[in-house]
């Protein structure tokens, strides 16, 4: 979850009482957030001489991006606690009649096709509200934006620059400017260079450089407003003396580029001559039928049955008291005039862009109401169980355990050398599925076996006294051409026995326990088996109804093995034969390959067949 450092006497001013830490984590708690830290009694970084007030570092939910800034949270909880009502956001139109306008041109297409913007007047910035209105454009594209890949968002002093905007895609070499806070000009391919190893911007460059057109805001004297997504013109900087802001936005994706425009004039629109007003842009983009004016900050209404919200929470409220109780959370809401006592209408304001369904207006109820104040209820009838596969899985692993054996949870990728070559298998290009473009050696294929991650998890323990005895029940993935995705996961259970003795006998008991208690028999030569071994894998199953269920092993020569030292492991169910694993000592060049010392015997079958 985001956190969000917020000045604390600043916020106990704006809040209008002074808490105790814990009065304020109490408050914090009840309003569904969390204080992580108070940094007044830590020592605190001197920034010019001046000692860093003390912070209050708050924990946000990662949907609540009205809450990434000083003013949201400010503003959430004076509404939480009845302090102050719900504002009411409203487009006004300039004083000229006359809207300012952002065309968009067709071969933005290509690149960044949407764009959305607003304007607020009379801002009146302090250093500490401005400090803020940068961190919440940095909060938004972390958290929102994808780190700017969906929506990049450009500020500017309006009184700099000349509307109308044009909003267009060209050449790098013919878009030239002096980038924020430089002195040279650039054009797009020099700025590319400038700005490869910085630390900061160097990481958005990625999103367009390889692209035959950057996207690029002008305006009607063909001024550089912005190269989106990577940075804005040091022409139209804004700064504490300015007074009206022009904020654009282009993006990919047009929900979340609504959200981030209303975001950023909501919380900071309170800074306006007339709080909560703000100027709207038109956007003129015919090409893509998305001509309209931005920002968009109608209020939704829905409506919610009281017996869905009671019936969930275990309550018995009237539609009025519930009404009474959303209030709390920023939602005008009253009786639905449809039906006053089973039906309520509840307004959204632009900002609550988390309410999505009636589950998350029921949440909302709770946390009005207090969840530590709801009733106890029972449930007993729910549509929620364990899948099959995993209550098997939680059998052979309370076996294991019980027996003195080790669970392990390592990583589902691994190299391709670690699955086939160290083992002494040979890949035939059909089995295991590789990463496109894998970031290190480590992780290129998803794993087809679980013997490598427990072989690596002993060899980062070498340390520990010996015997190691681990075990892991989890997933491998094999290619399957005759499904939709082209892959299949198959859980498996495996096991390994390290020490200065072979352990053969020990892998092969816990495999006798486990089999048991999957209620499954040993069979013997004089119950009807054949007596020439299968040395293939190919978990093929074939029908024998005359012959009892049970399971039985066979010899085989495998590379992985020590000769002469393995057996693969058969059952029939149903009357139906299958191979399901094998296990054996471990080769000595596959102990060599992991870099262990001591004899390793393993064992690995596959759980699904017993479904």
């Amino acid at each position: 979850m985001p956190t969000i450092s917020v000045d604390k006497y600043d916020l106990y001013e704006a809040l209008g009482q002074k808490y105790t830490t814990a009065e304020f984590e109490e408050l914090c708690f009840e309003f569904g957030i969390e204080l992580d830290e108070d940094t007044e009694n830590e020592e605190r970084p001197i920034v010019n001489g001046v000692q860093e007030p003390p912070q209050l570092k708050i924990e946000i939910p990662a949907n609540r991006y009205d809450m990434l800034c000083f003013e949201g949270i400010a503003l959430m909880l004076n509404i939480f606690r009845g302090k102050q009502p719900t504002p009411n956001f409203r487009l006004v139109q300039p004083a000229s009649g006359d809207l300012h306008t952002i065309t968009v041109l067709e071969d933005t297409m290509k690149v960044r096709p949407l764009v959305g913007g607003a304007i607020l007047r009379n801002i009146k910035f302090t250093q500490k509200s401005y400090d803020s209105f940068i961190a919440l454009q940095d909060k938004l594209h972390a958290n929102l934006a994808r780190n700017r890949t969906l929506v990049a968002i450009g500020t500017h002093d309006l009184d700099t620059i000349k509307a109308p905007f044009t909003y267009e895609a060209r050449p790098p070499k013919d878009i030239s400017f002096v980038p924020l806070n430089q002195t040279k000009k650039m054009d797009g391919e020099e700025l590319m260079a400038f700005y490869e190893k910085d630390r900061h911007l160097g990481r958005y460059l990625h999103i367009i450089k390889d692209k035959p057109l950057y996207p690029v805001i002008y305006d009607a004297n063909r001024v550089v407003c912005s190269l989106p997504p990577i940075i804005n013109s040091d022409h139209s900087k804004i700064g504490l003396n300015t007074k009206n802001i022009f904020i654009e936005c282009t993006a990919t994706d047009k929900t979340k580029l609504e959200i981030v425009v209303n975001m950023m004039v909501a919380m900071f629109s309170v800074y306006a001559a007339e709080p909560f007003t703000v100027e709207p842009v038109k956007i003129i983009s015919d090409h893509n039928g998305q001509t309209r004016i931005s920002p968009n900050l109608t209020p939704r209404t829905t409506t919610v049955e009281v017996d869905y919200l009671n019936g969930c929470l275990g309550l018995s409220e009237s539609a009025e008291s519930i009404s009474k109780l959303l209030s709390k959370m920023a939602l005008t809401v009253k009786p639905s005039s449809e039906d006053p006592n089973g039906l309520i209408e509840v307004t959204i304001p632009p900002t609550r862009a988390d309410i999505l369904q009636r589950c998350d207006i029921m949440e909302d109820l709770g946390i009005a109401y207090g969840f530590n104040r709801l009733p106890r209820i029972s449930v007993t009838k729910t549509v929620g169980a364990p899948l099959t596969l995993n209550k098997l899985a939680d059998i052979v692993r309370l076996e294991c355990g019980m027996a003195g054996w080790s669970e392990v949870m390592p990583l589902i990728l691994c190299s391709h050398d670690e699955n086939f070559a160290w083992l002494n298998r040979k890949d035939d290009g059909k089995t295991a599925v590789r990463l496109a473009n894998p970031k290190t050696a480590e992780y290129q294929i998803v794993r087809t076996s679980l013997i490598p991650g427990l072989l690596k998890t002993i060899r980062e323990n070498k340390g520990h006294s010996v015997p190691i005895r681990i075990f892991e029940t989890s997933d491998v993935v094999f290619k399957d051409p005759t499904v939709e995705r082209k892959a299949r996961n198959e859980r498996h259970f495996a096991a390994a026995w390290y020490g200065k003795a072979s352990g053969f006998e020990e892998v092969h008991g816990l495999l006798d326990r486990v089999m048991a208690m999957l209620r499954q028999a040993f069979l013997t030569h004089d119950e009807g088996l054949s007596t020439a071994p299968d040395k293939q894998i190919d978990f093929e199953v074939t029908p024998t109804p005359s012959k009892r269920d049970g399971y039985w092993l066979e010899p085989v020569d495998e590379s992985t093995f020590f000769p002469g030292r393995a057996a693969a492991i058969h059952v029939r169910l149903g009357g139906k034969t299958a191979r399901i694993g094998e296990f054996g000592i471990l080769h000595p060049s596959v102990l060599e390959n992991f870099d262990l010392k001591y004899p390793v015997s393993t064992l690995e079958i596959n759980l699904e067949v017993f479904l």
